[in-house]
């Protein structure tokens, strides 16, 4: 265990979403929810530009406690596996102006060069129109799209809150299981998703409302 067990007990609780939360979510099985964003590099991404391809969307705040465990080596890991393989992946940031979590352009850059992320661009929504349209609650916040454009995954990044490395068990000594890398596993070779949803938890997303 690592210095992240500092900050989980006081925040870990507040910070979990209830189940009832998901359903106020874009909802799994259904089209995935349209969007246009601007890009940290200047670019527009539009979500249709993408058709035939998976999509991972995970809202971050380089500031939150649980971002910062998953960016001690896991989240990039991750990231890197499937962007070789051709997966789109965006960091969504939604922290309003002022708020923690927000970033200019320049800076959203900076932390994914410190943090060596293979992100295939960081959408800035500073107006939170992605976060609401998505039903994002938390950093990270993780949503997973098929080619056909249907929303396949929605919830948390894993089952290990309280840890910042990967485990063969979690604190509760079930087994690890990352649920972004089990869905994409799993649909891309052509299987269900077992497990469409779960509970996210993280910090809360800065909205502006």
């Amino acid at each position: 265990m690592t210095r992240f067990k500092h900050w989980v007990v006081l925040t870990l609780g507040i910070l979990a979403l209830s189940l009832s939360s998901l359903a106020q979510a874009a909802s799994t099985g259904a089209a995935a929810p349209s969007f246009t964003g601007t890009g940290s590099d200047g670019k527009t991404y539009n979500l249709s530009d993408f058709a035939g391809k998976w999509v991972v969307l995970e809202w971050h705040n380089q500031d939150c406690p649980f971002v910062k465990s998953q960016y001690a080596g896991k989240m990039q890991k991750l990231q890197a596996k499937w962007t070789k393989k051709g997966v789109v992946w965006f960091n969504v940031i939604s922290s309003a102006p002022g708020a923690e979590g927000a970033v200019t352009a320049d800076e959203a850059n900076a932390d994914v060069k410190e943090h060596n992320a293979h992100v295939t661009a960081t959408l800035l929504d500073s107006t939170g129109v992605i976060g609401h349209a998505y039903g994002a609650k938390t950093t990270p916040h993780m949503f997973v799209i098929d080619p056909k454009g249907i929303l396949v995954y929605n919830g948390a990044i894993d089952n290990a809150p309280r840890e910042d490395d990967v485990v063969a068990k979690n604190q509760d000594g079930d087994a690890y299981v990352n649920y972004v890398n089990q869905a994409l596993k799993e649909g891309l070779a052509g299987k269900t998703i077992s497990v469409a949803n779960t509970v996210s938890y993280g910090c809360g997303v800065k909205y502006s409302n």
